[in-house]
Order: C-alpha cells, then structure tokens, then sequence
C-alpha cells in the first residue's frame, strides 16, 4: 500500500516547484534547491532499485528534479543579471 500513497504525497514537492515557476527568482533558495535536487536523485535511484520498480515514486522525483533544475537555472541567470547590473 505504500508503494502507492508515499509517492502520491511526494507529489507536493514537484507541484510546488511548477508554480513557483511564475513568482520571481528572487525568492528562490539556492542551498534547498540544491538539497531538492540531491534528495530526488537519491529517491530516483531508490525508487528503480527497489523490487517491484516503483515507477510512480520514479516519476514524481523524475519531475522534481527536472523542476529544481529549471528553478536553479533561473536562480542562476538572476543572479548573474543582477551582478552585471550593478
């Protein structure tokens, strides 16, 4: 059974990422971004070793990392604009 409700809990994660997506980069944090980044990584990695492959557990860290990257990117062009700014 908890190979279906973890990764729909996880969900949130990722949901909250995309909508982030909209506000400015000033508010993103560059060290939880970082985290976000390594623990879907690990979980990914988790999640297709296990036995049965937990292939929703997969998606959902599949989708956040692909999310706290664009987030990091961003953070990082932000940044950069602001240096060249000044």
């Amino acid at each position: 059974m908890s190979h279906f409700w973890g990764p729909v809990a996880n969900w949130g994660l990722p949901i909250a990422a995309i909508s982030d997506m909209k506000k400015s980069p000033e508010i993103i944090s560059g060290r939880m971004t970082f985290a976000l980044v390594c623990y879907s990584m690990l979980f990914m990695r988790f999640a297709y070793k296990v036995q049965p492959r937990n292939w929703l557990l997969f998606a959902c860290h599949l989708t956040n990392e692909t999310a706290q990257l664009i987030q990091g990117g961003r953070l990082i062009k932000y940044n950069m604009e602001k240096k060249t700014a000044k």
